[in-house]
């Protein structure tokens, strides 16, 4: 057990959100967590984690001690393409799993990031540092936090739709209107378990697009994501007559490429610490421009 003490120089903040802000690496859900659990105490007595504090008040917080996630590092070559303290960015190649999940415990890329930020593993037991996922197969720009305080403000940033998420998006078909916004809630598909699917009382999505290229059976799309929901640029996209390229679950497989043709291109966020505007991109990969020559559409401009 991590026991500490500590004492309120500030009144007047909530007990769980002074405890997150007072020790790093204890999220806020954690420390409710422990508040409920009675492992926080102020003055002496358990209270409830909505408590206004005072100034002079001793609190004491028994936090346990990181749990071992039993994940192993995984010394594979990492594309950094910005990081700093808080935060890193990388290049996901397409085909690496981002997290631990049937079938794929070793070989992701939360195992390559540990050999590289062993410090992350102290944050989550399956899925340190990571605050949004790409699918397996989509390539492109990833952020991943470095510490817990990191992690709690951009998990905030991302839920108050303050970060911005760019594709690029090879579909198949000519696209009418050559820009729009697809907003239809998203759940698991009623019958198939692995799938999303347009469900009555499913989770708000919206997704915005335009038309880079325009070719004779299929365009290069510019994506925005106003939400995150999962698979959700490759239902939204199907939805309207769209597919993705290659996407063997929601269109149809491609000679043109072994994947669904889907790229990360941008990504805009604050620093979590100085509210700096950090905007990293990277260029679609070789597999992908092959597709757009494959298909008669232009290579897009680097970044």
């Amino acid at each position: 057990m991590n026991s500490r003490v500590l004492t309120v120089s500030e009144p007047g903040e909530r007990l769980d959100t002074w405890v997150a802000s007072s020790c790093p690496e204890i999220s806020r859900a954690e420390a409710r967590r422990l508040i409920e659990a009675g492992l926080v105490r102020v003055g002496g007595r358990t209270v409830r984690g909505s408590r206004r504090l005072a100034a002079g008040d001793v609190v004491e917080i028994d936090a346990p001690e990181p749990a071992q996630t039993g994940l192993q590092a995984l010394g594979l070559p990492l594309v950094i393409l910005y990081e700093d303290a808080d935060v890193v960015v990388v290049d996901k190649p397409a085909g690496v799993t981002v997290h631990a999940s049937p079938g794929h415990h070793d070989d992701t890329l939360v195992n390559v990031l540990l050999a590289h930020y062993p410090e992350i593993g102290s944050l989550s037991e399956l899925r340190p540092g990571i605050v949004h996922r790409l699918d397996k197969d989509t390539s492109g720009v990833m952020m991943v936090a470095r510490n817990a305080a990191a992690e709690q403000e951009l998990a905030r940033q991302i839920k108050d739709r303050e970060v911005e998420k760019t594709y690029l998006a090879i579909v198949i078909g000519r696209v009418a209107p050559a820009e729009g916004v697809v907003e239809a809630p998203l759940g698991r598909h009623p019958r198939d378990r692995k799938r999303r699917a347009i469900v009555e009382g499913g989770r708000e999505a919206r997704t915005r697009y335009r038309v880079l290229t325009q070719g004779p059976a299929a365009a290069l799309l510019e994506v925005g994501l106003e939400t995150g929901r999962t698979h959700q640029i490759r239902v939204h996209l199907a939805a309207i007559g769209y597919p993705v390229l290659g996407d063997p679950i929601y269109g149809r497989r491609s000679e043109a490429i072994a994947r669904q043709a889907l790229h990360s291109l941008r990504l805009a966020f604050r620093q979590p610490q100085t509210g700096e505007l950090v905007v990293v991109g990277v260029e679609a990969p070789e597999d992908f421009r092959r597709a757009l020559d494959a298909m008669g559409l232009c290579v897009p401009d680097s970044r």
